[in-house]
């Protein structure tokens, strides 16, 4: 541990400033990324929820420390982390083309929760450090998962098309290309305005073929209106 922060462990008037302070920093260093990527839980969001999370804590140091009462310190802690879940739950929606969105910001605002928890407890070093690793996962880590995508040996593809024969012509287009097709789901209902029919497509694709060009072909095919990776 920092000796730097040793006295600043006991519940103080200067020590509980510190840490809600900290609070504030951390939660809006992790919501200021998803603020700029236009996320539903943002900068200030991050911030409440850290902050309040901190408070959880010190209030729990508080009774069992300074008002002399019985109780466990860990139990409204252990509300917090269960309690979160509803908060990143109403951040992740399934889009209409059966895309899930939001499970990353869920996951911030979770540790969001953590770390203030974690500040709130005194434990400054593990706060701060884990500030660090999450501002680095969401921006750094994001561009290795990007390319770890792009040369991932399966695709999910959404495809909307106006006729049948246009689906014969993509069956034969993925024997052509040599893709192997792990799973196919057809809508017939409507599923746009112009009540086009619908498919979902799980490929696999063989070694040296890109997702983009896979999308690009499906794309030159006579009757696709669009086609899109789920």
């Amino acid at each position: 541990m920092l000796s730097f922060f040793d006295g600043l462990r006991e519940v103080t008037v200067w020590s509980v400033a510190l840490r809600m302070t900290l609070a504030v920093i951390c939660g809006g260093i992790i919501g200021i990324e998803r603020e700029f990527k236009r996320r539903p839980a943002g900068f200030r969001t991050h911030i409440l929820i850290c902050l309040g999370a901190a408070m959880t804590t010190l209030t729990s140091q508080y009774l069992y420390l300074i008002m002399g009462q019985y109780t466990d310190m860990a139990r409204l802690g252990a509300q917090v982390v269960a309690g979160i879940g509803f908060i990143g739950a109403g951040t992740i929606i399934v889009t209409r083309r059966q895309r899930v969105k939001g499970l990353t910001t869920a996951a911030g605002l979770w540790a969001a929760a953590i770390i203030g928890l974690t500040l709130g407890g005194g434990f400054y070093e593990g706060g701060l450090f884990a500030t660090a690793l999450i501002l680095i996962a969401e921006l750094f880590f994001s561009r290795v998962e990007y390319q770890m995508l792009k040369y991932a040996p399966e695709i999910n593809l959404y495809v909307e098309y106006n006729n049948n024969s246009c689906m014969e012509t993509l069956l034969h287009h993925f024997r052509e290309q040599g893709l192997k097709i792990l799973n196919m789901g057809i809508i017939h209902s409507s599923c746009s305005e112009t009540h086009n029919a619908c498919a979902i497509f799980t490929l696999r694709l063989h070694k040296g073929v890109f997702q983009e060009q896979v999308q690009t072909d499906i794309r030159a095919v006579p009757g696709v209106i669009s086609v899109r990776e789920l």
